[in-house]
């Protein structure tokens, strides 16, 4: 697989800088939660931020997307703090990296660039793996710049090279044969799971969503004492884990655990990881998962119901689950939950608190 020309193996963990914009249309506060985020995600891809950096202006700059003078400024403290590595909290066109990199003399990224390094670390199945490789060849193709050539070795034959192409032409083309190939084999992989979906016919389909690090594996441990990957961190868990969960009076149900939503989650994840999120799409009932120790869980929420909408699956039967009440010291938090969200669960997956409920309420839904 193609890998990206920003990352290298080092023995150490690289030095960042996080860097965002606040424009008229992205708040300074907005872009400041942004970067909590972005620093939680460079801490799991085996990053050290040094730094947070905000620039306000009206508008990002279309070829350096900061402005010149805080280049220059940000230049200097990348001399002077041996800084490896900017992370830049939104997408950056290919002429925006190229300029910065020229300028800052160090290697820069961006969001997305980030979480599919990320999720290239954590993929563990073929299908994972298939999956991680679309996305990233989808999101690099309009960046092409000739670090694409050994795809030849990969996709090569006859019909892969037209006469009089230049070598980009001949790279986009290779990168495409190989898109589509990565997209029949996850095609045949989903056929697959199709079937064995059907020989399960007759048990309700039961899948929990969240926002990553919500606790989703640990719910899926504490109901069904399975041993899916817990770790605080985001983005732990990228494959499919499906088990049997007994309902008791001789109720069962299928129920499976996958990859944590996001804000400002790539398209091109979403539609790679497609047969993934299969699991979800074809579900009877959700089972919500929410964090809400974390005082940004109302925009988690929000965030989670956007993908759903995106996937058309946001009228699905939906169990709101809060979970870690074990961690909220403050009962207001708490009392706040509860009025805004009247119908949701309170547990903790942890501490095996009001887990039962779960169940209670999945064998309630379906009769």
């Amino acid at each position: 697989m193609p890998k990206s020309k920003y990352y290298e193996t080092v023995s150490r963990r690289e030095k960042c800088f996080l860097i965002g914009v606040a424009t008229h249309a992205e708040k300074r506060r907005e872009v400041e939660t942004n970067l909590e985020e972005l620093s939680a995600l460079a801490d799991t891809a085996g990053a050290v931020v040094v730094d947070r950096i905000i620039q306000e202006r009206p508008r990002v700059d279309p070829a350096f997307y900061l402005g010149t003078g805080k280049s220059e400024e940000i230049a200097e403290r990348v001399l002077n703090e041996n800084i490896d590595l900017l992370i830049f909290d939104n997408e950056l066109s290919s002429t925006q990296v190229k300029n910065l990199e020229q300028l800052l003399q160090v290697k820069v990224i961006d969001r997305t660039a980030l979480i599919l390094d990320i999720f290239a670390a954590h993929a563990r199945t073929r299908e994972a793996k298939l999956q991680v490789e679309m996305a990233q060849l989808n999101y690099y193709l309009p960046r092409l710049t000739r670090q694409w050539s050994h795809l030849s070795r990969q996709v090569g034959g006859i019909g892969t090279k037209g006469p009089g192409e230049t070598q980009l032409e001949t790279d986009r083309r290779l990168l495409r044969t190989r898109i589509a190939y990565l997209k029949h084999e996850l095609e045949k992989i989903e056929n697959q799971n199709r079937t064995q979906r059907k020989k399960s016919k007759g048990l309700v389909n039961v899948a929990i969503i969240g926002y990553t690090n919500a606790g989703k594996s640990t719910v899926m441990n504490a109901l069904t004492k399975a041993d899916s990957k817990v770790e605080n961190k985001l983005f732990a868990t990228l494959d499919t884990t499906v088990r049997r969960l007994n309902l008791g009076n001789g109720k069962m149900v299928l129920l499976s655990d996958t990859v944590g939503f996001i804000r400002k989650l790539p398209p091109t994840l979403i539609a790679s990881f497609r047969t993934t999120l299969s699991q979800t799409i074809e579900s009877d009932i959700l089972l919500h998962i929410v964090d809400i120790s974390d005082h940004h869980f109302k925009e988690h929420i929000d965030v989670v119901r956007e993908i759903l909408t995106e996937l058309n699956i946001v009228e699905k039967p939906t169990i709101l689950i809060m979970n870690k009440v074990d961690q909220i010291n403050d009962t207001l938090i708490l009392q706040e939950g509860k009025s805004y969200y009247p119908d949701a669960l309170f547990i903790s997956a942890k501490k095996n608190i009001r887990l039962d409920r779960i169940k209670e309420t999945i064998a309630e839904l379906i009769g």
